[in-house]
């Protein structure tokens, strides 16, 4: 005998989270597949919350930045990035979560996760489009960045532990590596 898991669409799982079928659930959509969400670790939060402080701060009306909110992906995926930095759309967000045409960049704050954010979201946020993808290392101190699409993958990987970036979004912004991974 075969098993073969039901694949939701996004079609499905919207209509699902309306019904209130998920509530109190931590879980994402990537590929079709719910996935539980690891519970999130003072670490965790504490990095994630003064990061998207700093980047409120730097960016100003340039961008919206979004904590543990849902994005919405072609790929049958409504994953919950720890920060989004999307495009200030304002209230169109109250008729849909960001596409990926929306957003500039994600970030994926890590410890138990850390191998599962640097392959199977990799793929999926690369196969969605999006321009760019960080991953914190909170173990390590490393930020993974991830850039230049080609043929939905990223064909350059960079590691930093300290000094500056700038998000291909924003040339001009000069972003300390130590504020987004800790010092």
């Amino acid at each position: 005998m075969t098993i073969t898991p039901y694949k939701w669409t996004l079609e499905h799982y919207h209509q699902a989270v309306a019904t209130g079928l998920f509530d109190g659930k931590s879980i994402e959509l990537l590929q079709g597949e719910l996935v539980v969400m690891a519970p999130e670790g003072e670490p965790h939060a504490y990095y994630n919350s003064e990061a998207g402080d700093y980047l409120r701060a730097l960016l100003g009306a340039q961008a919206k930045v979004r904590e543990a909110h849902p994005i919405t992906l072609p790929n049958d995926s409504e994953p919950i990035p720890d920060l989004a930095i999307v495009k200030p759309l304002g209230d169109i967000y109250l008729s849909h979560h960001p596409y990926p045409d929306d957003i500039f960049w994600v970030i994926e704050f890590s410890s138990s996760t850390l191998s599962k954010d640097l392959t199977e979201k990799k793929a999926i946020y690369a196969e969605a489009g999006i321009a760019e993808y960080w991953v914190v290392s909170l173990d390590q101190r490393t930020l993974y960045v991830f850039r230049d699409l080609l043929k939905g993958s990223y064909a350059t990987e960079q590691t930093y532990k300290a000094g500056m970036i700038s998000p291909l979004a924003f040339a001009d912004a000069q972003i300390q590596v130590e504020k987004i991974v800790g010092s």
